[in-house]
Formats: structure tokens, C-alpha cells, sequence
């Protein structure tokens, strides 16, 4: 081991003693560490500019510009983590799916996963399915220097949910029936996503990544018994198969505060909250020894310059207990959102947080 590197050998020191890794660590940091969800996207005229005429997923596939896509919110905003410019369906998609990202509607599966016969076509990933994913981020953490770089992947009851509804549900009536009306098939779906998801996340990390967060986006339509029998298991074994890399884990959904003990339960060393529960009541549900990821409302970047400073600092006076504490907003970066307004806040925080 050269000087140069981490405990575990796999990125720069100065990586691994970054403010957004030390906080995921739970450790003292000279400030508190800023990221956005959706922070490399369509509220930056420069990704509209790039993107132009170019495909949702056909970009996620090009690595010069997942490259550039990725490194344009660092470049302008000053934020302490770059996440990878990807997609949860990208997996799916590489195994051979037939799906698309279709503008204004989302992933749509043209043919829904309904029966143990439809189990068939969800093969395993395997890291030739995205040698562009192991390129991008062979460009990326060259560019990045000290900052890092968070993979991620969509949770199995998120992909499900759309490999099953074929599509965005408000409902996830498809879904919810088969969980209930076929344990059996549900749980299989499930295990068999939790592979391939372990496998996309496992080639981000091999290629850099010095984080990972695992988005279940839509788990706050779950009842916390039916979470907790029904998808706890297979997020636990997405987890649990990349905790041998000794990167941080990072676990999130929307309207999950119910759930909060129960996601930090399935292995996550931080658990991300929305922005309907506050940081120290988040604290509380979760238990000691999980740092927290959170949580301005994203709306709130559309009001002025000081109410964003007045509710940024109400999440900084929550998090002031914690063990850990990576600011965030409580979901992505809306469209609209002005870049400047995130700016702003990035130096607020930083400004703000000084130890």
C-alpha cells in the first residue's frame, strides 16, 4: 500500500478523506457535505445543450458524454460528491429488455413481467452488458480528482414495480397484486433483481466508485409489514453483496417515513429522508450508528434567497445531533429549478456548517 491510498487500497486518499465520505463514515468533517439527487440534469441549460437530440438511454450508454454530463453540476455548484449520469432501467435494458425512457412518461416495458414464465428473460449482468458504465467511470474519477463519485442502481421492489405495471403506476396495482396474490413468484422477481442490481453496482465500484446509493423510489407505497416481509429481503441482499468493498451504502425513497428504521435495517450505512419528516425525528426512527442524508424540500428553491437560507438552516439545526450528516434535498433537483438558487445554496451550507 503506497501512500496514495485508502485502509482498503481502492481510491485516493484525499478521496477517502473527503468531507461527503468522512460524513458517510460518521466521522468529523470541517463542513457539512453537499450533493443534489438529480443534480446532473435538466435544470442545467449545459445538459440540455449536450443532450439535445440524443435519447435518454443512448446517452447513459455514451461515455464521453456520461463523462461530461456527470461533471457539470460539479463545475458549476461546487458540491462534494459527483453521482453517476445513468438510469435504474440501464441494467435492465443491457440484460436484453425491451424498454424505453419515453419523454414526458418515464421507463415503459413493452412487454410486462406477469408470470414465472416471464422470470426467464431476466438474465444475469454481467459486466461486458456495460462496458460503458466501467469506461465513464474510468474518465470520471480522472477528472474528479478528490471528489467523489457515487454509483447507484434502482432497489428490486422500484424496478419491479415497473417491470410489472409496464410502466410509472400510482397505484402499483399490478405489482401490490402479484405480492399478495403470489408470494412465491413476487419473492423470486425480487431475488432475481437483487442479482442484478448487486452486479451493476458491484461494476461501478470496481471501476471507482467511492460510494453507492440504492434509490427505492417507490417503497413509501408499502406498508411497513409488507416491506418488511416482501422487499427488506432482497435490498438486504443487494447489500449485503457489495459490504465487502468497504464503500459507504446509501438508501432512499420518497415518502418513506414509515420505513426509515426498516431501510437502514435492510444494510445502508446512511439512510436518506424526504422532506416530510424532520432530520432529528428521521434520527430517532432510524437508531444510532447510520449517518442521515437530507432533506430540504426541493420546492423551496423556487422562493427567494432567504427562506432558502432560513430552511436550509432548520435542516442544518436538526442535523446539528447526528452522527453523520450529508445535506441533500428530500428527492431530486426539479426541472425548473433555477441553477443559480442550488449554487447558493451549496455555499450557504458550506458556509453555514464550519466546524
Amino acid at each position: 500500500m503506497t501512500a496514495n491510498d485508502t485502509p482498503t487500497g481502492r481510491q485516493p486518499a484525499a478521496t477517502y478523506d473527503s468531507a461527503f465520505l468522512r460524513a458517510c463514515r460518521r466521522e468529523p468533517v470541517p463542513h457539512t457535505p453537499v450533493w443534489f439527487m438529480r443534480q446532473a440534469g435538466r435544470s442545467l441549460p449545459e445538459y440540455r445543450k449536450v443532450r439535445e437530440g440524443i435519447p435518454m438511454l443512448e446517452s447513459c450508454m455514451r461515455p464521453e458524454l456520461v463523462t461530461e454530463i456527470t461533471l457539470q453540476p460539479v463545475r458549476r455548484h461546487d458540491v462534494d460528491a459527483a453521482i453517476f449520469f445513468s438510469d435504474i432501467v440501464v441494467p435492465l435494458k443491457a440484460i436484453g429488455l425491451d424498454l424505453d425512457i419515453k419523454p414526458g412518461v418515464g421507463p415503459v416495458v413493452e412487454q410486462p413481467v406477469r408470470t414465472r414464465a416471464d422470470l426467464a428473460r431476466l438474465r444475469d449482468l454481467t459486466p461486458e452488458d456495460v462496458s460503458y458504465v466501467t469506461e465513464a467511470i474510468g474518465l470520471l474519477t480522472r477528472e474528479l480528482g478528490p471528489t467523489p463519485l457515487i454509483g447507484f442502481a434502482g432497489a428490486p421492489f422500484t424496478l419491479a414495480s415497473y417491470l410489472v405495471e409496464g410502466g410509472p403506476s400510482r397505484t402499483y396495482e399490478n405489482a401490490k397484486a402479484m405480492m399478495y396474490g403470489d408470494p412465491e413468484l413476487w419473492a423470486d422477481l425480487l431475488d432475481r433483481l437483487a442479482d442484478i442490481t448487486a452486479a451493476f453496482l458491484k461494476v461501478q465500484i470496481e471501476a471507482g466508485a467511492s460510494a453507492v446509493q440504492l434509490f427505492d423510489s417507490w417503497a413509501g407505497a408499502l406498508a411497513p409489514a409488507d416491506y418488511r416481509a416482501s422487499v427488506l429481503p432482497a435490498s438486504a441482499k443487494v447489500f449485503d453483496a457489495v459490504a465487502g468493498y468497504g464503500v459507504p451504502r446509501i438508501h432512499f425513497g420518497v415518502g418513506t417515513g414509515e420505513l426509515l428504521g426498516l431501510m437502514g435495517e435492510a444494510g445502508a450505512d446512511v439512510v436518506g429522508v424526504d422532506w416530510r419528516v424532520p432530520l432529528d425525528e428521521a434520527a430517532r426512527r432510524v437508531g444510532p450508528g447510520k449517518a442521515l442524508q437530507g432533506n430540504l424540500d426541493p420546492t423551496v428553491l423556487f422562493t427567494d434567497k432567504n427562506t432558502v437560507e432560513v430552511k436550509a438552516q432548520e435542516v442544518l439545526d436538526a442535523a446539528a445531533g447526528l452522527e453523520g450528516h450529508v445535506f441533500n434535498l428530500g428527492h431530486g433537483v426539479m426541472p425548473n429549478t433555477d441553477p443559480d438558487a442550488l449554487t447558493r445554496l451549496v455555499e450557504y451550507v458550506h458556509t453555514h456548517s464550519v466546524r
